[in-house]
């Protein structure tokens, strides 16, 4: 099945994926398929009592709440698995459902565990599989309680790694059970990535495309005489980008800052990069941007923009033939009285 039961940011946050086909089309990105759970003590801020969603790379393709009580898609290319399972929708609603019933148990004994009678109290899990760019395989599970650490699985080991005091007793618990950690080991090195897969070949048209970044370097002066140069970098994908500030041709770190790659509306990413230079050195650098969207590396330095000296020179020769008509005007004029 795809959907199965890591900590994942606190709640609020929740408010605001053929092995050949992964190994020909990925390049130097990786992907991944990830799952996040969310049980609730209490209804509150509009959320409901538990939500499960599940992630393709940066896509969420599935959705499932205590309200709706119904797994649904949340891309158009996740319609294709119907033609190939007509009951795939059905059956994991039916997965979320039992998920559902056993985070609120398990939610339940955590409260009495922390002697905890009121308030709202959250136990999350996030757990899936990566295929990294470099062709190896990642796979991990873990729960978190009030957006805290609790209790980490280790494939290797087949152990689980308790992160809180409180978490001991499941540790105990969970590690002599082999068949089931022998059957998650299995699971994320396996079942989930033939999942992973199938969800990349569904999505391809959209997961597996790539788009070139836009490049701009703009400037700004200091105060203490240097000056700043900032790399902009928008519009591409996959997510994964190698940027650079050099100098003669050699990546430079000094004076450097580089943002998040953060997500634009439609899909595409940006990312800004700045360098704190003297202003005369300011032709030896460029800002590099290595891209799968890229046959070659992109060397971006900053241009001075065209000013406003051709509508200025515009402007005025069209005033002296303004000027000039009009006294060609009243001189005739004048000359006709």
């Amino acid at each position: 099945m795809g959907v199965l039961l890591l900590r994942w940011p606190p709640l609020i946050l929740w408010a605001a994926a053929h092995l050949l086909l992964l190994l020909d089309c990925a390049g130097s990105t990786s992907h991944s398929l990830r799952y996040f759970f969310t049980a609730v003590s209490e209804l509150g801020q509009g959320l409901p009592q538990f939500i499960a969603v599940g992630y393709v790379d940066d896509q969420q393709y599935v959705q499932y709440d205590s309200d709706t009580k119904e797994a649904l898609p949340r891309v158009p290319w996740m319609r294709k698995v119907e033609k190939e399972d007509p009951q795939y929708w059905h059956k994991q609603t039916q997965n979320f459902q039992g998920a559902e019933l056993v985070f609120r148990v398990n939610l339940q004994t955590l409260l009495n565990r922390y002697n905890q009678s009121g308030g709202i109290h959250t136990l999350q899990q996030m757990y899936g599989c990566e295929l990294r760019s470099e062709g190896r395989k990642g796979g991990y599970k873990q729960y978190s309680y009030d957006g805290r650490d609790f209790l980490a699985f280790d494939k290797e080991t087949l152990t689980w790694t308790a992160a809180q005091t409180e978490a001991e007793v499941s540790k105990r618990k969970k590690d002599p059970d082999l068949a089931g950690n022998q059957y998650w080991k299995a699971y994320l090195e396996e079942e989930c990535m033939e999942w992973l897969q199938r969800y990349l070949d569904y999505g391809k048209e959209t997961l597996l495309r790539t788009e070139a970044p836009v490049v701009k370097v703009t400037r700004k002066a200091d105060y203490d005489g240097l000056e700043t140069l900032v790399c902009q970098v928008h519009g591409f994908y996959p997510k994964e980008i190698e940027a650079n500030w050099v100098k003669d041709g050699e990546v430079w770190q000094e004076g450097t800052l580089r943002g998040l790659v953060a997500p634009n509306s439609d899909g595409t990413y940006y990312l800004l990069l700045s360098v704190q230079i003297d202003p005369e050195e300011r032709e030896h650098f460029r800002c590099r941007v290595e891209h799968d969207s890229l046959e070659k590396p992109l060397d971006v330095a900053w241009e001075k923009e065209p000013g406003n000296l051709g509508l200025i020179v515009g402007a005025v020769v069209a005033a002296i033939l303004l000027v000039s008509g009009i006294s060609g005007i009243i001189i005739f004029i004048i000359r006709s009285k």
